[in-house]
């Protein structure tokens, strides 16, 4: 189990689960909420890293939103500095995958002297991920409109916690090559609630605007990708534009995975992790 820890920072209190031992690793997601379980994708980086597990404003036991703004990543990387000043830190890594990933990029363009590298996986630098018809986030994809249906039913508070886990499951089946590694993964200790509020805010503000693919020229500090050949979220072809925009990147491709890897193929993700050191 991760050691939960709550700390003060000049933008209010944060809430962050902490396991692992050696050099300080950041993880966080924009629209999810963890506790003490943990996550699957922030387990593998446990056995070389300090893992940090941050829950963003308005998941968990985190700040409160005050206005909606919050929530956008330049304003989510202002919480982190934030919590890695508080934990007197001068520097960090940062792993983030799906918008978590994307969240790795913007922290690495605002705050590079604060990270000794960046991993961003499964992930994209533009909105254009969007419009690709492998995408089931791409109105042209047959499982859009029920992805639709599923994100507004979580959003929705009168949507039953039975209902949840249904919802959530037939959303995370769209996103393994192979439903018999999903059933592996709901067998493992894991959290990571949707937080509606955060989800609504990044599908319906911050992405409508999201690129950020010109400014990755400039990330000049160790940078690791990984996509899934399979990704039915971000399509491959995101990940090697984002290796192929920052100098020196190295990108890794997983032949057997879909949006998840870390579950999909353990081993060869342990042996990624292995890389970043």
């Amino acid at each position: 189990m991760w050691k939960q820890y709550l700390i003060e920072t000049s933008r209010g209190r944060f809430e962050y689960f902490v396991r692992g031992e050696g050099e300080p690793l950041a993880i966080t997601h924009l629209y999810m909420g963890f506790d003490e379980r943990g996550h699957l994708f922030a387990n593998p980086f446990t056995e070389q890293y300090k893992v940090y597990l941050i829950n963003v404003r308005g998941a968990g036991n985190s700040a409160d939103i005050e206005v909606d703004e919050q929530l956008s990543f330049t304003e989510i990387v202002k919480d982190l500095e934030a919590i890695r000043e508080a934990l007197k830190l001068k520097e960090w890594a940062f792993a983030g995958h799906s918008t978590g990933g994307m969240l790795a990029l913007q922290y690495a363009i605002d705050s590079p002297h604060s990270l000794t590298k960046i991993v961003a996986g499964c992930t994209a630098a533009s909105k254009e991920y969007g419009s690709h018809p492998n995408s089931i986030y791409c109105a042209e994809n047959k499982h859009f409109n029920r992805i639709i249906e599923i994100m507004d039913l979580l959003n929705n508070p009168d949507t039953v916690r039975e209902e949840r886990q249904k919802l959530s499951y037939e959303w995370a089946l769209m996103s393994y090559h192979s439903e018999e590694k999903l059933k592996v993964a709901i067998t493992r200790p894991n959290s990571g609630r949707t937080i509606g509020k955060n989800l609504d805010y990044f599908r319906k503000v911050e992405v409508k605007s999201f690129d950020i693919r010109e400014q990755l020229k400039s990330i000049h500090i160790p940078t690791y990708v990984f996509a899934g050949r399979h990704d039915a979220q971000c399509p491959i072809e995101f990940g090697i534009e984002i290796a192929d925009l920052i100098p020196n990147a190295i990108l890794t491709i997983f032949e057997q995975s879909n949006h998840n890897p870390f579950i999909e193929e353990e081993e060869e993700f342990k042996e990624f992790v292995q890389l970043t050191l």
